[in-house]
């Protein structure tokens, strides 16, 4: 169900916050961990051929794992909400006056007089009391539900993109340079997915772009260092 808004041109990025986290969760994954892998095998064996391995397994394996991931991970979540509704309409069968002063209590928690709160209880109560208090009690709605197929179609569809950028670097880098080569293009597209991913939720790209920068940089460096000092891949 849609509801109205005052200003249906300036929408609200929270509705988008279900396949978003997964999206830019799977996205960095897959430039990160693939760019690692790469790197930390490109330290350990400068061989492009073993590299180009690498990456393509990471893709396949970290897209499965990601989707699957996200689904077992997020069915959870809708399991753990779907029960709260359960025992929820279990109670106001039960016990509908003491569901009802409860109600009251919230909405008077909000700031409400004890005659509004009551008021507003009432009529909500009248319109569809389970909705009420799973939305003011558990704090549900429908922009917040977890749907497991979303978020895993959004993870690993965004994994398989962002870990293809540091796998065709590689196989386009010129003989010697893997490391560089996916260094610069992995820090460049991080830029990129922080940037995009806090244009989508309306939120500041600067700080967001920095961010992911950031620690994807310094994910590369450890795995780097490691295949350097041990000669084997993490």
């Amino acid at each position: 169900m849609t509801q109205p808004s005052a200003h249906p041109d300036d929408p609200h990025y929270i509705t988008r916050s279900g396949w978003l986290r997964a999206a830019v969760l799977g996205a960095n994954d897959g430039i990160v961990s693939v760019s690692s892998l790469i790197v930390g095998v490109a330290a350990a064996d400068p061989s492009p051929t073993a590299a180009i391995i690498a990456g393509v397994a990471g893709l396949a394996a970290g897209a499965m794992s990601m989707a699957a991931g996200e689904y077992v991970s997020v069915s959870s979540q809708a399991d753990t909400e779907k029960a709260d509704i359960r025992r929820e309409r279990k109670a106001l069968e039960r016990v509908p006056e003491a569901e009802f002063e409860e109600l009251t209590a919230i909405y008077e928690h909000k700031g409400l007089s004890r005659e509004t709160a009551l008021q507003v209880a009432r009529e909500l109560t009248a319109n569809d009391a389970l909705g009420a208090h799973v939305r003011d009690e558990l704090g549900l709605s429908e922009v917040h539900a977890a749907n497991p197929i979303q978020a895993a179609l959004a993870s690993g569809l965004t994994f398989t993109c962002a870990a293809a950028v540091p796998v065709l670097a590689t196989v386009l880098s010129p003989a010697g340079f893997t490391i560089p080569t996916v260094l610069i293009v992995t820090v460049v597209a991080l830029a990129l997915l922080g940037a995009l991913g806090a244009r989508a939720g309306g939120a500041p790209m600067g700080r967001a772009a920095l961010r992911v920068v950031v620690w994807g940089v310094f994910a590369m460096g450890v795995t780097a260092v490691v295949g350097s000092l041990f000669g084997v891949s993490v």
